[in-house]
């Protein structure tokens, strides 16, 4: 799921790169990318990939 927050994080900063869209000092491309960037990270390292399926062992 946070993988594709990112890609839609990297898309938008990609259309503003893209674009020239003017915008404030918080909303730049590389904020936005950098924002993409962290999320992907938290995905990689396995946080927000779902719930794991207990096994019970008797």
């Amino acid at each position: 799921m946070l993988g594709i927050a990112a890609a839609v994080l990297f898309f938008i900063a990609f259309l503003i790169n893209a674009a020239e869209i003017g915008t404030n000092d918080t909303f730049t491309s590389v904020n936005v990318m950098l924002l993409g960037l962290t999320v992907l990270a938290l995905h990689v390292a396995g946080i927000g990939s779902g719930w794991a399926a207990r096994t019970r062992r008797r």
